[in-house]
């Protein structure tokens, strides 16, 4: 168990969030994330607030000499920074003058998080087309290595305004299973950007994860479908995050086998859409939510002891579609199902 304890920069048995609330109130959310999560918590991201606090447009605020602007259908790479753009960095500026002033004194690990490469190319539009960044592999490693770039002084800067953190870095990469698929669609809609190879996935995300050197550890969340283990292991992700309903029976050797090789496993236990019953619906006891858990660490067939230090749980996904309410109780919730998972898989 200290050996397990000293292996990640956060405490074993910890709990965390995936990285969106709900509302509007940045310092309400930071003193929520900061007060329900002591051992693992993390910026949150206000996707309520519109354009340029959304998962593409906050992300495409790290980005190097690449300007972009909103569209009738999104985000798109441009000649020139749209209104939105500036909007978007000042919702990330006044987000991290609020972490400064929440986390004031804290020490310990502390998360932080932002759209893959794979994702936001895939939600990206070309400049002088409607098709997805996505669909040109050129556009795609330019994308890759400004985001690595952006991401690298965001990390640092973190670590400058709350100097007893230690830096954790979250790639979300909802759109990977689809993009290693070939399920991407063009513009049109009636055909599918070409297959990405999962080499070029591996190394495009782990051109971005290596950026964050001054990150004490990188995870890659990815709560759709067929979450891409191997790829996300091949990219060198010190931890995974999925969504624990989606896991098929095929992925548990897998997943079995990342651990074994000292990946961190962020299981998605609770499910977004029972955050809300535990607050306006029949209670949720922790203890069904850790049950969960220790199921899939005994399919595995790992050591039972090394489950507390290479399980964090969180909610499946974001938050920002639940009430303030739900949102601070589904935290509160991960975190008592993180403390009493091990005593149920060791009751010794």
């Amino acid at each position: 168990m200290d050996e397990q304890s000293q292996r990640f920069a956060w405490p074993v048995a910890s709990a965390t969030g995936v990285g969106s609330m709900p509302g509007t109130d940045p310092a309400e959310a930071c003193r929520v994330v900061f007060g329900e999560l002591p051992d693992l918590p993390y910026l949150p991201e206000l996707p309520a607030r519109g354009p340029g606090a959304d998962l593409t447009g906050r992300t495409a605020v790290f980005l190097v000499d690449m300007p972009v602007q909103t569209t009738t259908r999104g985000w798109k790479l441009a000649d020139r920074p749209g209104r939105d753009s500036g909007r978007a960095a000042g919702y990330l500026s006044h987000d991290l003058d609020t972490l400064e002033e929440v986390a004031g004194g804290y020490t310990g690990a502390l998360k932080v998080q932002a759209c893959g490469p794979i994702t936001l190319a895939a939600t990206l539009e070309l400049t002088h087309s409607l098709d997805p960044a996505l669909s040109d592999q050129g556009a795609l490693a330019d994308l890759t290595t400004s985001l690595a770039e952006g991401l690298a002084a965001h990390v640092a800067d973190v670590r400058k305004r709350v100097p007893g953190a230690t830096v954790i870095l979250q790639l979300d990469e909802p759109s990977l299973p689809a993009a290693l698929a070939g399920r991407i669609p063009t513009a049109s809609g009636l055909n599918f950007v070409r297959t990405l190879e999962p080499m070029t996935a591996s190394q495009r995300l782990g051109t971005v994860l290596a950026a964050g050197g001054a990150a004490a550890a990188t995870v890659v969340h990815c709560c759709a479908e067929h979450t891409s283990f191997r790829e996300i292991a091949d990219a060198g992700a010190n931890a995974v995050g999925f969504d624990l309903r989606l896991l098929r029976n095929a992925d548990i050797d897998l997943v079995a086998e990342l651990a074994e090789a000292g990946v961190a496993l962020m299981v998605g236990a609770l499910p977004t859409s029972a955050a809300q019953r535990l607050v306006s619906g029949p209670p949720l006891p922790a203890r069904q939510t850790a049950e969960a858990v220790v199921e899939l660490w005994r399919k595995t067939g790992l050591a039972k002891e090394l489950l507390a230090g290479l399980v964090v749980i969180s909610p499946a996904c974001g938050l920002a579609g639940v009430s303030p309410a739900a949102a601070r109780a589904a935290l509160e919730h991960c975190r008592e199902a993180a403390r009493i998972a091990p005593e149920m898989i060791d009751p010794s």
